[in-house]
């Protein structure tokens, strides 16, 4: 499975993330209103955001996330944890700028990555925290379901899953 291809829909692109996006990104990220229902509420700082902007870098299956009118930087995503034996990837380490909540957008891209990977894999699962009920709500739009609870970090996250057989393939 390829984690980083580009992904373009109607209204935002996934592109594969590059040590040249920080300074944009971290401009999305420095709202402490994105992170306040994430485990790690402090990823407003500019220290705590570069140790996860590197370590996306590092898993290689990270993106930003594109406004195609703007052509501004709105977000990021991630593909993670492949497993070709499990039959499944993790999308996760999802923001987006709070402008661009509710309006289709993180939906969107969500559906990018859902459809590539089903070209792969049987099973997507989502990490969210127990806290981030906003991110909860999004992800049971799309039709993923609660799975299973565990504790990453000290922190308790659920895990959502959506399977193959149940995602109706969207042309965005």
């Amino acid at each position: 499975m390829q984690l980083q291809p580009l992904l373009k829909g109607k209204h935002v692109t996934l592109k594969p993330l590059s040590k040249a996006h920080f300074a944009d990104l971290f401009l999305v990220a420095s709202d402490p209103k994105v992170w306040e229902q994430h485990p790690r509420s402090d990823r407003y700082k500019e220290d705590v955001f570069a140790e996860l902007f590197e370590l996306g870098l590092k898993s290689e299956g990270a993106f930003v996330i594109v406004d195609n009118i703007t052509d501004y930087i709105i977000g990021s995503t991630r593909f993670y944890d492949f497993d070709p034996v499990k039959n499944h990837v993790i999308i996760g380490y999802t923001f987006i700028a709070t402008e661009y909540w509710g309006k289709g957008f993180n939906r969107e891209a969500k559906h990018l990555l859902l459809n590539h990977a089903f070209q792969f894999v049987d099973t997507v699962l989502f990490e969210i925290g127990k806290a981030n009920i906003r991110s909860q709500k999004a992800i049971g739009k799309i039709g993923a379901k609660l799975f299973n609870e565990l504790v990453v970090d000290d922190s308790p996250h659920l895990i959502y899953k959506i399977e193959r057989a149940d995602f109706q393939k969207s042309i965005i």
